[in-house]
């Protein structure tokens, strides 16, 4: 179990890596990942849904509604700053119009699934980031036929009934069912835990791939100068993501959440979105290339954080002052109890 532990660590440490190779594989030989249907997919976002859901319970889904301004803080993230910097980044780097729309649509669709596990490998708050996926998706349904309409002027429909079930589908009953699993059958969850990084990483691993082999060509017909907005918007999302929360004063552990939250869109989703509703080609291009590099951006802040340890807060004198006194009573009460 030791040597199967320390091999675990490695094989999660090189996420960025397997991401990549399994990339690189779907672009060059697409068919090999033919057989990962819409069933799978569907079936290997539950599951990795499922590995997430047995570390939490109830009451850390509690303590992030006690204090919701992360996700209110997130929620603006998602939709006002990605969005406006998904525009800008277009705008300098001289986009045609379908490119721009494109890249467009990326910035104002929701959180994606990948990010739940990012956020678990980055010690971040895996039930926070859990609650931001779920809200963004929901709000896609108002959220990004407005976006689009207020920054391109296009009207992108978008199948409000379909989007609340498989959100319960994919993202709320199988971590429903991993909390209650963790709850009543505790024994069974030790025995699992340490097998759940690795299930998560080899499920992100097959998703990424099949979506990037479903449109390898356009991949790799996009370019260089489309490649460096896409790069910028996850990896400039995410900083900011950090950074700013940072700044408003929430804990380390918070807006480690929130950047790899922003970072990461649901950028499969957008390729539908643009496949079904924008009637050039081209528009399709920026959420495939979007795929490949939301993974890694989002898998090497994962990895990078996984190594800087959080840091307890440090008390204030009056915070802790309180402190040495409460613990002073309770010395005295138990020296009257004895």
């Amino acid at each position: 179990m030791e040597l199967y532990t320390k091999a675990s660590v490695v094989f999660t440490n090189l996420f960025p890596v397997w991401l990549t190779l399994f990339s690189a594989v779907a672009l060059k030989d697409p068919a090999m990942f033919a057989w990962f249907t819409t069933e799978y997919f569907t079936g290997g976002l539950a599951l990795l849904m499922l590995s997430m859901g047995i570390t939490l319970s109830p009451r850390d889904f509690v303590n992030v509604l006690k204090r919701p301004n992360a996700v209110v803080v997130g929620f603006g993230f998602c939709y006002a700053v990605m969005p406006a910097l998904a525009y800008g980044l277009g705008i300098a780097a001289g986009l045609s119009p379908a490119l721009l729309a494109g890249l467009v649509l990326v910035g104002c669709i929701n959180g994606g699934q990948a990010s739940n596990l990012c956020t678990y490998i980055a010690n971040g708050n895996v039930a926070l980031s859990v609650m931001m996926t779920t809200i963004t998706t929901l709000g896609a349904i108002v959220m990004t036929p407005l976006l689009c309409k207020l920054l391109l002027g296009a009207v992108v429909p978008v199948d409000a009934l379909g989007i609340a079930r498989s959100t319960v589908e994919v993202v709320l009953a199988p971590i429903a069912v991993g909390m209650a699993t963790n709850k009543y059958f505790p024994k069974l969850v030790k025995a699992v835990l340490p097998i759940t990084p690795v299930v998560g990483v080899l499920s992100t691993c097959f998703l990424v791939a099949s979506a990037v082999a479903q449109v390898a060509p356009t991949i790799i017909s996009a370019g260089i100068a489309l490649q460096i907005p896409i790069i910028l918007l996850h990896l400039v999302g995410g900083l900011l993501g950090y950074l700013v929360p940072r700044k408003l004063g929430f804990s380390e552990v918070s807006s480690r959440t929130m950047a790899i939250e922003t970072s990461m869109k649901s950028s499969a989703f957008g390729f539908l979105l643009a496949k079904l509703h924008f009637g050039s080609f081209e528009a399709r291009v920026p959420a495939a290339v979007s795929v490949v590099w939301m993974a890694i951006t989002g898998s090497l802040l994962a990895i990078v954080w996984r190594y800087i340890p959080v840091k307890a807060p440090k008390f204030d004198r009056g915070v802790k002052a309180r402190f040495e006194k409460v613990n002073l009573l309770n010395a005295f009460k138990k020296k009257d109890a004895a």
